[in-house]
């Protein structure tokens, strides 16, 4: 069972290094996977650290297609380097959830932070992402998988 959601205040503003894409359901899977070995490249031709797991941002809701920017936090200054640009998480407070279990799950625990940032009073921001806390691979059991669920709020009470 997942752990209980949770109001996280203390959320800071981190750099990041992206790669940017309005991206069909289906093919998020391929999205990511092009995405972190082009992100692997350029940072390690940088010189950058890398200091956070990978994450997904969603900027606004999903739909059969869906804008999508995933990225890994970093220590450095980004320089664009193919479709890797700078970007940056922001920092307040969120909504936070843990999701155990494959990524099909992932829909359910997001209505379930959902549900309870109203229930709390709290308006969801449009942008919230997901950091992959757990790295998945193919011989692995998915109920392993980890994934944190963040959620911004749209106005502080």
């Amino acid at each position: 069972m997942d752990p209980e959601a949770e109001l996280f205040t203390a959320l800071r503003s981190v750099r990041t290094a992206v790669v940017r894409g309005t991206v069909p359901v289906e093919g998020l899977r391929d999205f990511l996977d092009h995405s972190f070995r082009a992100l692997d490249a350029a940072i390690s031709r940088q010189g950058i650290g890398i200091v956070g797991p990978a994450f997904g941002v969603f900027p606004g809701p999903l739909g059969t297609r869906t804008d999508l920017e995933v990225g890994f936090s970093v220590d450095g200054d980004v320089e664009p380097d193919g479709e890797v640009v700078p970007g940056s998480l922001p920092g307040g407070t969120a909504g936070r959830l843990t999701h155990l279990g494959g990524f099909e799950g992932l829909p359910a625990s997001w209505n379930r932070l959902e549900a309870w940032m109203r229930a709390q009073g709290l308006s969801p921001a449009e942008a919230h992402w997901e950091f992959y806390v757990t790295q998945p691979s193919p011989d692995m059991d998915p109920a392993e998988l980890r994934t944190e669920l963040v959620w911004p709020i749209a106005d502080e009470r």
